[in-house]
């Protein structure tokens, strides 16, 4: 080893190290974004299956949809659920939207909205 190469692992290993340490963080910020995305849409479908029940209401779906999403997220992520009856194809239906803000840097940071929606076909007596 040359006098010139001393130090040099030390530098090598700072440079890959940080490297490595950014693509981690985003594939947790992938997984987490990920995970609040198929949260969001199980509990929109739910909750239209369960307002679509005989006897229930769109009011029901809202309701449910909020308790299946605060089971696995923050309060938070519940907030903006709407749910109401949409004629798709001649079918009746329940609609429930849910809207959530999505932090870039897992649960704080900036924030972008997702959307989820989920149907269900009204039972019929």
């Amino acid at each position: 080893m040359t006098r010139r190469d001393e130090g040099s692992a030390v530098v090598e290993f700072v440079l890959v190290s940080t490297l490595v340490v950014f693509v981690v963080l985003a594939l947790f910020q992938l997984a987490f974004a990920l995970l609040v995305r198929n949260t969001l849409v199980a509990a929109a479908t739910e909750g239209a299956r369960f307002g679509a029940f005989q006897g229930s209401t769109p009011d029901d779906a809202t309701t449910h949809t909020r308790r299946l999403i605060a089971m696995t997220l923050p309060g938070s992520y519940a907030d903006d659920v709407t749910s109401g009856y949409e004629r798709v194809d001649g079918v009746d239906t329940v609609v429930v939207d849910v809207t959530a803000a999505l932090p870039l840097i897992a649960w704080w940071g900036p924030q972008q909205t997702i959307h989820a929606r989920g149907h269900a076909v009204v039972e019929q007596p």
